[in-house]
């Protein structure tokens, strides 16, 4: 198992995730068409490229998804409840075609249950850097983690 259980974090424990993803077309096209989300400046180069950014953006939603998936190997594989929520979500740089995206997760907060002695909750800060290693996204997530058994 991958994942960390609860008693197993630190706040401050830092991690840089190993996997890196180039973002294609088709990963924002497909991603686009499932959510309906029918945005020119994601679909339609020539829109896009009318557009103060030039080019097509990569769809906001994938990119946040893209940053809490490429972290869930290294924190909560296996362990994991439930994602309680996420919060304080920005993405101060847009994500263009072939940008290449890492995460990076610090832990902020740990708090024990209170209705589940056998699980506590963990508060991730979740940071997607691109090629530049500018951030392009970021958010806070809440992970009610199993504690150790035994």
């Amino acid at each position: 198992m991958a994942g960390r259980h609860y008693d197993e974090w630190q706040v401050g424990d830092r991690l840089t995730h190993d996997i890196r993803r180039t973002v294609t077309e088709t990963d924002n096209l497909l991603f686009s068409t499932m959510t309906h989300n029918p945005q020119p400046l994601h679909l339609d180069a020539e829109a896009a490229r009318a557009s103060e950014f030039g080019r097509i953006l990569v769809n906001g939603t994938f990119t946040f998804a893209l940053m809490v998936g490429l972290s869930v190997g290294d924190t909560t594989l296996g362990t994991l409840v439930a994602n309680l929520g996420y919060d304080k979500l920005v993405m101060p740089k847009p994500v263009f075609l072939g940008d290449t995206l890492r995460a990076e997760t610090e832990v902020v907060e740990l708090r024990d249950s209170r209705s589940r002695p056998d699980a506590g909750l963990v508060t991730f800060r979740h940071t997607m850097l691109n090629q530049r290693d500018e951030t392009v996204c970021q958010c806070l997530r809440t992970a009610l983690l199993k504690r150790r058994p035994g």
